[in-house]
This record gives structure tokens, C-alpha cells and sequence, in this order.
């Protein structure tokens, strides 16, 4: 009798213990894929962060008879600003990846619901083609979107400096233009981060990231906008409330779920924008657009410091981290609304 009441306890806990492993099970597979394509190379990199590892050294790589432990001597050059390059200030660049991201989300963000407001008004003709040509800079390479900017403010030849020339002649100004756009290192305006001299290529590239920029949050205050019932708007009319009272007090609360993980998602894009700034300003005038993804590529490609390379990518990492963690702990991001 025991035997037999104590067979049916058996297969109750083997079968809950099937289903406590089952989930494990399905995310093995993705965990091991996971594994060789994204853990190994973040622990090899930590690991090669505490190196000097310099080109001689790929050849055999961590096996190498003369490669040498350094701890955090290479974090600790960064951060003093002991590295062999020239004007290279840690917190400088620091300030200026902050002050780049922070200033492209607070422009981005407005313009982009701003649009999606206008786009979104009843009656508006061909709706359906200006949302389909806002959408072009999304789907444009930043690559190729940096090279034609960067054309545009061509200090000789480009397409803004013989604007304004055309502007300035018809008015009655001799002469031809030459603005430098992206080599003047002279900042227009000293005193907006002394820490960082913002020169004019900075202006620049906000020009151009703001036209690269502006279509996703237009994308996504769109969506927004579309999924709030139209009942609230017939009933604030009903209430009294003027346009102005109806955006403050319908279409802001309605749209904070979408735009606030919209804007944490620019400003890490913003923060890591690599492809867009190397191919515009390369980091000049004198490393003043350098951000600490394009100095970190710098390390590699012109002085062939790997290991302190690496341990700038580490820096990057824990930084974007912290920012992350911050600005969701405070938007609470992530949490879910009701």
C-alpha cells in the first residue's frame, strides 16, 4: 500500500521538476550561441584590457612569451591623460559625449512630436507620402548620410557656403563665402561648455544628426498618437479645452509610455554614434567632435594600442551602463502602464 501511494509523489515531483528544467532547456540553445558571439569576446576583451597588447602580439595573441600583465595601468592612462597622443583629455571627451547626446535627444524628441502632431491633423492632404518621405533618413546609412553632409559643408565647394553667398550678393556683398564649416577650431560661442569648446563643426553635425534623427521619434509619436481614442479629444472639446489644453493634458501623458524609451534609445544611439561622426568630422578640429567610440577606434587603427583599446571599450561600457540604469530608474522606461 506505501509502495503504491508513494508512486504517484515520485511522478508528481518528476514531473514538476520537467517543468522547472523546460524553460532552460529552449534558452540552452540560444544561450550557447550567445556564448561564442557576444560573452567570449566581452571576458576576452576585459582580459586583454589588463595587457599591453600591441601588434606584435596578434600573432599568437594571450599566448605570446612577451606579453605582459599591466592590471589597470591602462585605465588608469586613460583617465590621467597619460597616453602618446596629442591633445587627449579624458573628461573633456567625456563632457562633450554627454553634452553631443544629450542636446541631440532634446532637439530630436520636440521636432519629432511636433511633426507627428501636424501630419496627424484631420483633413491634412497626401498624409500617407509625407509619411512615407519622412521616413528616407531612417532607412539611409549614417555612412552615407555623413558623406554628404560632410560635402555640403565643403569649405570651397559646398552647397550651404554657396547658398549663402547667393544670399549675401543679391543683397549687394562682394565676394564668395568661405565658411569652415569643419575646420575652424575658434568656438562661436566660448562660454556654452568651457570644459569642451564646441567649434562649428559641432553646429554642424547637429544639423545634419537632427535631419537624421527627427524621423524615428516622428516615427514612433505617430504610432502614439494613432492609438489614443479619439473619444478623449471629443471629450475635452465638450470640457472647454482650447487645442493648447488638449496637448498638455491628453496627448503629453498619452505619449510619455512611447517617447520616453524613445528618447533613452536616441541618446545611447547619439552617445555611440560612431559611423556618422567618423565619416564627417573624423573627431576634428584638434579631437574637438571626438567621441569616446571614435577615440577607442583610434587607439586601434592609428597607434595599434590594443590593450588600451580595450580598456576604453570597457570604460564605454560601464558608462553607458550607469546612464542606462539612471535615466531608466528615473523615466521608469521599462515598467510597464496601465
Amino acid at each position: 500500500m506505501a509502495a503504491i501511494t508513494a508512486e504517484p509523489h515520485v511522478s508528481k515531483r518528476r514531473a514538476q521538476l520537467q517543468k522547472a528544467i523546460l524553460p532552460y532547456l529552449y534558452l540552452f540553445p540560444a544561450f550557447l550561441i550567445m556564448s561564442v558571439i557576444t560573452f567570449y569576446p566581452l571576458i576576452y576583451q576585459v582580459v586583454l584590457s589588463t595587457t599591453n597588447f600591441e601588434t606584435r602580439h596578434l600573432l599568437k595573441g594571450l599566448r605570446s612569451e612577451d606579453l605582459e600583465f599591466v592590471g589597470l595601468d591602462n585605465y588608469k592612462a586613460i583617465i590621467d591623460g597619460s597616453l602618446p597622443v596629442q591633445n587627449f583629455n579624458f573628461f573633456r571627451v567625456l563632457t562633450y559625449n554627454f553634452w553631443w547626446a544629450i542636446t541631440n535627444v532634446m532637439v530630436h524628441v520636440p521636432a519629432g512630436v511636433l511633426i507627428a502632431i501636424l501630419l496627424n491633423t484631420q483633413g491634412l492632404w497626401f498624409k500617407r507620402i509625407y509619411r512615407a518621405v519622412y521616413i528616407l533618413p531612417v532607412v539611409i546609412p549614417p555612412l552615407v548620410v555623413a558623406t554628404v553632409w560632410r560635402n555640403i559643408f565643403n569649405e570651397n565647394y559646398g552647397a550651404l557656403n554657396q547658398l549663402i553667398t547667393t544670399i549675401t550678393q543679391f543683397f549687394g556683398a562682394e565676394g564668395v563665402v568661405r565658411i569652415r564649416w569643419l575646420t575652424e577650431y575658434k568656438p562661436p560661442i566660448p562660454w556654452l561648455l568651457p570644459n569642451s569648446p564646441l567649434t562649428l563643426a559641432y553646429y554642424a553635425m547637429m544639423i545634419a544628426n537632427f535631419w537624421l534623427g527627427w524621423p524615428f521619434m516622428t516615427l514612433v509619436a505617430t504610432g502614439a498618437l494613432q492609438s489614443i481614442p479619439k473619444e478623449l479629444f471629443e471629450a475635452a472639446s465638450i470640457d472647454g479645452a482650447s487645442p493648447t489644453q488638449q496637448f498638455w493634458n491628453v496627448i503629453v501623458p498619452l505619449l510619455r509610455p512611447a517617447m520616453v524609451p524613445a528618447a533613452i534609445y536616441g541618446f545611447m544611439m547619439s552617445f555611440n554614434l560612431f559611423n556618422f561622426v567618423y565619416f564627417m568630422t573624423n573627431g576634428g578640429p584638434a579631437r574637438s567632435t571626438e567621441l569616446l567610440v571614435t577615440f577607442a577606434y583610434d587607439l586601434v587603427r592609428n597607434l595599434r594600442l590594443y590593450g588600451v583599446a580595450a580598456a576604453f571599450a570597457v570604460i564605454v561600457f560601464f558608462v553607458a551602463l550607469i546612464v542606462f540604469l539612471i535615466t531608466n530608474r528615473i523615466t521608469r522606461a521599462t515598467e510597464s502602464y496601465t
